[in-house]
């Protein structure tokens, strides 16, 4: 049950999710109860950011955002109550990138190999070695992009 619980519902059979929230209502209701409630608090979510790169209007996208705020409204779990408030302070980035689509996700992939790669290298004696390591983990031909055959 627990990967079921990391899936999207939509990319599960019905009988599957059926059976998902058949056994989490079998549960006690202090176990069962804030689980299900989560979890279907992140399908809201997942439902919201499926439509980004679709053009979806802004009735549709504010339907779904106001389902998610109620969902997360309506329980007493201090955790959807902060996944709430993290989605209303980047609503603006998330708002832009459903209607546009554009995203930083390549640069902030890149500053992450930058930022593991020197600190895998830090203690090089030669901070020359240190920069050409960083940059070639970096380039295309390094990430498999380009074959030099």
């Amino acid at each position: 049950m627990r990967n079921r619980l990391t899936r999207s519902a939509a990319r599960m059979p019905g009988k599957h999710v059926d059976r998902l929230v058949d056994t989490l209502e079998t549960l006690p209701t202090t176990i069962g109860a804030p689980i299900l409630v989560a979890w279907n608090a992140k399908e809201d979510l997942l439902d919201l950011l499926a439509t980004a790169r679709t053009q979806p209007d802004r009735e549709h996208i504010h339907r779904l955002l106001h389902c998610f705020y109620t969902r997360c409204a309506a329980t007493d779990l201090p955790e959807l109550h902060q996944l709430a408030t993290t989605i209303e302070t980047w609503w603006p980035h998330i708002h832009a990138f459903l209607t546009t689509g554009i995203t930083n996700a390549g640069s902030e992939g890149t500053n992450r190999v930058i930022k593991t790669v020197a600190r895998d290298a830090y203690g090089f004696r030669n901070p020359e070695n240190q920069r050409l390591r960083t940059r070639t983990a970096t380039t295309r031909r390094h990430r498999g992009h380009l074959n030099p055959a």
